[in-house]
């Protein structure tokens, strides 16, 4: 089957050299970096295309003759990437993280015929299909609670931190208000606030605060609390928030020497460096999933864990394998038939698809990523 992935970075990279061991994908990668694209003929002997996709006719030379396309690009170019593909009929599998609402997408889907099966990697991603798996155990969902973090393997560098995904993202993260879910209703909440501590075997102590994470299981879950917090070394929020409360983060010009310069390319322009992984760190993935409610009148929890760590044999960084793995295996689940419907579809619907979960639980466990469960009730 031919696959196209747009875009080339970490966890594109991921995505195509998981598919082309496979053996039973053509693979190709479009990207306007040649110098990813240049690593990606070496490694993994996939095609790759030098394009422009920011640009519609970019996309759609990208894509011709795929069958499956997956999208990671950036953020900011999600929306109109997404939208373009489905404009081709082409079924497609989108970790962009976009902040447009995708749903705004689902007519247009539904009337090309196309599955767009979004957000399909780590959280969101997982955390969806985890949720929604859970949910539909349960006759009534009172709390559902997401806490994830790609994270260093030790504290490091003044934030006792560096970026496992686009820096401009995680700043993004930092910036918009969260979207959580109080007493059944949905409310804004100031990003990095309502910080806790939580233990996780294997590392130690974690704090965790909330971002704008939940995205669809908004609109999906009706659950009467949830929340989805981000976890970093303790002593993070705190230093993030000083930078932010500076207005480091404003996008306003201010006038420095007759130059006009937004707060926020400055700041992003001194910390991008220092966020970067340097040579022989190793980064890691915690994850833990709380969807509590009752059956037939009586508690039930769910519980999720994961910690999954650096692949030194492969080369590949934790947050590359947990997003781009989950990717490759909702390409590999759409190529067996085993989900087809047309329009916009999250991973928390894709749940309630007889055998999807354990396809893709079964797939990332294969490569060394394990989900615990625990039920309680």
């Amino acid at each position: 089957m031919k696959v196209t992935i747009l875009g080339g970075g970490r966890v594109g990279r991921a995505i195509a050299a998981d598919l082309a061991r496979r053996g039973n994908f053509l693979v190709r990668v479009a990207d306007l970096d040649r110098e990813n694209l240049s690593r990606l003929e070496k490694a993994s002997g996939v095609e790759t295309l030098a394009v422009d996709l920011s640009r519609q006719d970019g996309i759609r030379e990208a894509v011709e003759g795929a069958e499956i396309v997956i999208d990671a690009v950036p953020g900011f170019l999600g929306f109109q990437t997404l939208k373009a593909v489905i404009e081709a009929e082409k079924d497609v599998v989108d970790i962009a993280f976009f902040p447009e609402d995708p749903f705004e997408l689902d007519t247009l889907a539904k009337e090309r015929g196309v599955t767009a099966v979004v957000d399909s990697g780590v959280a969101p991603g997982m955390s969806n299909l985890l949720v929604g798996h859970a949910a539909a155990g349960l006759d009534r969902i009172e709390r559902v609670a997401i806490y994830v973090g790609g994270l260093p393997t030790e504290p490091v560098g003044p934030y006792g931190y560096r970026a496992t995904f686009s820096p401009i993202d995680v700043i993004e993260e930092y910036t918009r208000p969260a979207r959580i879910v109080k007493e059944g209703r949905i409310v804004e909440r100031p990003a990095l606030s309502e910080l806790e501590t939580l233990e996780f075997e294997g590392i130690g102590t974690l704090e965790a605060f909330l971002t704008d994470g939940l995205r669809t299981l908004l609109r999906t879950i009706p659950a009467r609390s949830m929340v989805e917090k981000t976890l970093r070394y303790p002593g993070h929020a705190e230093k993030i928030s000083l930078l932010k409360e500076t207005g480091l983060f404003n996008e306003d010009p201010v006038e420095i020497g007759g130059v006009q310069v937004r707060p926020i390319d400055l700041t992003a322009a001194l910390l991008f460096p220092i966020w970067e992984f340097k040579d022989g760190e190793e980064d890691m993935t915690a994850m833990r999933i709380v969807v509590e409610g009752t059956r037939e009148g009586r508690p039930v929890r769910y519980t999720y864990e994961l910690l999954d760590r650096f692949d030194r044999e492969m080369g590949t960084s934790s947050m590359a394998r947990t997003t781009g793995y989950t990717a490759a295996a909702v390409a590999a689940m759409l190529s067996e038939g085993l989900y087809i419907r047309p329009g916009i579809s999250p991973l928390e619907a894709v749940a309630a698809e007889q055998g999807t979960v354990d396809f893709i639980l079964s797939e990332l466990h294969n490569r060394g990523i394990v989900y615990q469960e625990r039920v309680e009730g």
